[in-house]
């Protein structure tokens, strides 16, 4: 059976690797896309002759601090309308060079279950020139005939905080202080309009939503299209293939620079981490790859990493890690600047696991002796053998984890990052008592790209175009993000 919990250490103080005490918090849902640039929605005939919907609206801040644009949306058909089909927009005059962020307050649907992307119009009009998109998740549910959503309590505002001024924007209604239709704002089902009519001289249609992925925010990508460890191309991107000893891992290993191969499988290139033991320190052979630079902070990062249950030569046991993380240094244990989020697969146990888990964590600090944490972790208990697509996303709100396009995991403010980090790929054995024979044996880590982009929070599918976008354009490596090596 397939566990899954959210975890904090609660007082900061944990006994082992991982705090194990539950706490149930309510997290805003945030998500901050520049989209591109397009056509948006007017009133139009409905998705299908028995779906329709209306969308309800009140303002409930009318000041300049941040827009609270709150929502119903009512089916007024005859038929169940699934609501990961359905998208609302709101439409507002941005400042000059501004960018937003979006977050979900309360909602009888659940913030999880909301999402929030902003767009740029193709035919911008003296009260708007973006937008707001609201979608749904597959958590939220199907919307039954004459039902609605329930309060959706939402709000948006300048990343910056600096002040807005909603007196010019087109969907804003200072009077609208209790819920009613609202026809300058726009819904669409499955891409097909349904309500509502959009500024003026904007085409009817959907237009790019969130699968669609932002046009700007500087970005690392790398397609892992080298011929070796010593391929001086790894250096001048910003890599390092470690080397030099410590931990974490078996004390006394190496970490075999020599380990990390590269291969063609298909038509991608792809990054091996090969760790191997024969059962002593002096035999244990573990695996790094991490940017110079510690020059990543908030933003999206995504790899696809091929994760293995079983060595591929020799016999299974070893409590092994395969990860794909982000981490700056403790400056000094328990230093409230220290930062690391991490996916940890542990395919064979490990830190009091009997069997297979995948761990996501984010980090406040920590002590290592006597071991104190203070951290906040999900976890699911089953094989996660294979490719999986990891998606981590950090913005002023949240840290949220995705696997294989669901969220995986969502942790709390307290955890945010203070200073800029590197990021890395690793696979190291938490110790030599899982499988205690002198017999060698080896596992593959394999990873198929990196992905960052700075200061935007991308969905999964929006990270899957962008990477897609890049590889059809012949783009094997491109760094933007500022910072040196």
């Amino acid at each position: 059976m397939t566990s899954i919990s959210i975890s904090t250490d609660g007082s900061g103080t944990s006994t082992g690797r991982r705090a194990r005490t539950t706490r149930a918090r309510a997290a805003l849902a945030a998500a901050l896309v520049a989209a591109l640039g397009c056509a948006t929605l007017s009133a139009g005939p409905a998705a299908a002759a028995d779906e329709s919907l209306a969308v309800q609206y009140r303002q409930s801040a009318t000041g300049s601090d941040q827009a609270e644009p709150w929502f119903k949306a009512v089916n007024t058909g005859s038929a169940p309308v699934s609501l990961s089909q359905v998208k609302i927009r709101y439409y507002f005059k941005a400042d000059a060079g501004a960018s937003y962020t979006f977050a979900c307050s309360w909602a009888v649907k659940g913030c999880g279950n909301i999402t929030g992307t902003f767009g740029t119009l193709a035919k911008p009009t003296a009260t708007a020139d973006r937008y707001l998109e609201i979608g749904f998740t597959a958590g939220a549910g199907t919307l039954a005939p004459g039902a609605d959503t329930g309060d959706m309590q939402l709000r948006f505002h300048r990343s910056d905080w600096q002040p807005l001024n909603q007196s010019d924007d087109y969907s804003f209604g200072p009077a609208q202080t209790a819920y009613g239709n609202w026809s300058k704002v726009t819904a669409s089902v499955g891409g097909t309009p349904v309500w509502g009519t959009a500024p003026e001289g904007n085409d009817p249609g959907p237009g790019p939503g969130p699968t669609d992925p932002p046009a700007d925010g500087a970005t690392l990508f790398d397609d892992f299209d080298y011929t070796s460890h010593t391929d001086p191309a790894i250096g001048a991107h910003g890599w390092s293939v470690r080397s030099n000893s410590g931990g974490p891992g078996v004390p006394g290993a190496t970490w075999a620079a020599q380990n990390v191969t590269f291969v063609k499988e298909g038509t991608n290139s792809i990054m091996n981490l090969e760790t191997s033991t024969a059962g002593t320190a002096e035999s244990t052979k573990h695996t790094e790859v991490l940017t110079k630079a510690t020059k990543f902070k908030n933003g999206t990062y995504a790899a696809r990493v091929k994760f293995s249950d079983a060595p591929k030569s020799g016999p299974d046991g070893d409590r092994l890690v395969q990860t794909f993380f982000t981490i700056n240094d403790l400056k000094a244990p328990m230093a409230d600047d220290y930062a690391e989020y991490d996916f940890e697969y542990l395919p064979n146990g490990g830190w009091g696991e009997p069997g297979n888990i995948l761990y996501t964590t984010s980090w406040e600090t920590y002590r290592p002796d006597p071991w104190e944490a203070v951290n906040q972790h999900s976890e699911v208990r089953t094989s996660y053998t294979g490719w999986h697509d990891l998606v981590v996303t950090i913005d002023d709100s949240n840290i949220t984890y995705h696997v294989d396009g669901q969220e995986f995991g969502r942790h709390d403010a307290r955890y945010l990052p203070e200073r800029p980090m590197s990021i890395n790929f690793n696979q190291w054995l938490i110790d030599l008592a899982g499988q205690t024979g002198t017999t060698p044996r080896a596992y593959d880590q394999k990873v198929d790209y990196v992905l960052h982009v700075k200061d935007r929070t991308l969905t999964p599918a929006q990270v899957t175009a962008r990477v897609a976008a890049f590889r059809a354009a012949g783009t094997a490596f491109e760094d933007t993000v500022p910072g040196g090596q």
